[in-house]
């Protein structure tokens, strides 16, 4: 990922034509314009409504954090050599000029000029997108972004591409827009760049006379709910596409800093799987490097609107995200920020500036390496329960999975079969399973006096799932993420299967073996015919 100079990059090209009628009608806010005359120097404002700083009740917070080098595997957090205090007072001074009379206080929809200004250089040093002119803009997180970037781009009933299982609430922001999910294949290695190109290729075929979608979303690195994570081949294929077709790629990576090393299966008798150790010297360059490169990277045009947060490196309480785009869809998305939920939470911006400055760039980088570490030895937990408590073997060639999971014990019986198959997540939080129902006497049954195996697919889960519940065990029904195709109709799903998502991110090693165990004694339960529908 060598740096290239902003010189020689190119500037955006013109994407207006992606607007919609209602972005197109979007004026500024006349109040925000006044907001900025006021910081003219020698200017008496008898103008804003602004309720004055010394009414506000915070004379000064003091935070404590961890320092970024701070081993989070273990409890040396709780040691006070790993920790850093850092204030914000209520006025400005020499030494802080990140204060709570200007976070508490009306502001510009842009939020903080010292916060931005950091964001700025890390997408830089980090992300390096490929035009010079790409712009940064606060958000109150991914889910707020999200919903700005439909709220530019998409006019009602208007076609969205999307992967075949993708992000629940992304949905929900275009479903009454009456918008349609368009369903891309994806497999372990996330979405097929063939299947985009097939789609796009053969539109007016398929929708005769109906407007092509313009608008990709994606989530690439540790996929929601997959795991998988886009190689960098593949996200060339992807651009390429887009830029033939003329697509807008909404690159959503919330988990773009949780990308793991590969997991390998190691029989039962073998050490548990180890991350590396942290390194007496961090090497900022190694790290970025070891990232597969953004969108953005390769976006020499400005089509690319990346939505980047801190809520899965920080904390999703803070509501604080990022926009990196082109200067036209930022001015549009500023236009419709300050009318509806203008900047990001003051309180969070200054919390989260005070300790991105306290750490500086590489402080924040040694961070974001520390949390891959942590959710690294998650995923390795994850996937050596799931070999205890199965046996796992490596998948056949009609599933494309890693493995599948059969009865334990029952591995090199002739009459095995799988349970389920999955593949060793890349990154985020999630562990994707696949049950297989062709052996499980109730779903035959079912299927007997069902309409279509659809439909007893669908209340074969919903029965399952409600057994899962009662033996104190959560998952995620794949259910969940079927692309709305029309009306409020989700994608129908193939017969035979059912999806599960299992996060790894939250529960300790002892309650993820307990919650896998419970799992088991309900699959065990289901296919050896001692439960019904």
């Amino acid at each position: 990922m060598a740096s290239t100079s902003s010189a020689a990059k190119p500037k955006a090209i013109d994407l207006s034509h992606h607007l919609n009628e209602l972005s197109r009608s979007r004026v500024p806010s006349p109040l925000k314009d006044i907001i900025k005359y006021m910081k003219e120097p020698g200017m008496i404002s008898l103008a804003g409504g602004l309720p004055h700083p010394d009414l506000f009740p915070f004379a000064e917070i003091t935070a404590t954090s961890y320092v970024p080098d701070v081993d989070l595997r273990s409890t040396s957090g709780e040691d006070i050599h790993s920790t850093l205090n850092f204030s914000i007072p209520k006025n400005v001074s020499p030494s802080h000029q990140n204060t709570l009379s200007a976070a508490l206080q009306y502001g510009t929809s842009y939020g903080s000029a010292n916060l931005s200004s950091f964001i700025r250089e890390f997408t830089s040093r980090v992300m390096n997108p490929a035009y010079s002119d790409f712009e940064i803009l606060l958000d109150s997180g991914n889910t707020d972004a999200w919903n700005k970037v439909v709220n530019i781009l998409c006019e009602f009933g208007d076609y969205i591409l999307v992967e075949e299982h993708t992000y629940p609430s992304s949905q929900a922001v275009w479903a009454p827009m009456k918008c349609i999910g368009v369903p891309i294949s994806i497999d372990k290695n996330g979405l097929i760049p063939e299947s985009l190109h097939d789609t796009l290729k053969n539109w007016n075929n398929t929708h005769p006379g109906v407007k092509r979608p313009h608008l990709l979303y994606t989530v690439p690195v540790g996929h929601n709910p997959t795991g998988s994570t886009l190689s960098l081949e593949r996200k060339k294929k992807i651009y390429e596409i887009c830029v033939e077709y003329d697509i807008i790629i909404c690159e959503d990576d919330p988990y773009y800093f949780l990308q793991f090393p590969p997991y390998t299966l190691r029989p039962s008798s073998s050490e548990t799987q180890k991350t590396a150790e942290n390194p007496v010297a961090f090497d900022r360059q190694a790290y970025i490097e070891s990232l597969v490169p953004t969108f953005i990277s390769l976006d020499v045009q400005g089509r690319v609107i990346r939505l980047d947060t801190f809520s899965k490196t920080l904390g999703p309480g803070n509501r604080l995200g990022y926009f990196v785009c082109n200067p036209l869809f930022a001015e549009r998305i500023l236009r419709a920020t300050e009318v509806t939920t203008q900047s990001p939470s003051g309180l969070s911006q200054a919390l989260v500036e005070g300790l991105l400055t306290s750490w500086g760039q590489d402080g924040y980088l040694r961070w974001l390496s520390g949390l891959r570490d942590s959710y690294t030895s998650r995923r390795n937990w994850m996937c050596e329960i799931m070999a205890e408590t199965f046996d796992l073997l490596p998948s056949p060639q009609n599933i494309t999975d890693d493995v599948v999971a059969v009865q334990k014990g029952h591995a090199s019986t002739k009459d095995t079969f799988p349970y389920f198959s999955f593949s060793f997540p890349k990154g985020g939080m999630f562990l994707w399973i696949k049950l297989y129902l062709a052996h499980n006497a109730t779903y035959q049954d079912l299927k007997t006096t069902s309409s279509s195996g659809a439909v007893a697919t669908a209340k074969w889960a919903e029965a399952f799932w409600m057994d899962l519940i009662k033996e104190k065990v959560l998952l995620v029904p794949g259910s969940y993420y079927t692309p709305i195709v029309g009306n409020n109709e989700r994608m129908i799903q193939d017969s035979d299967v059912v999806f599960f998502r299992v996060a790894f991110s939250y529960e300790t090693k002892e309650e993820m073996k307990i919650g896998i165990e419970r799992m088991a004694v309900v699959i065990q339960r289901w296919w050896n015919g001692e439960a019904s529908a």
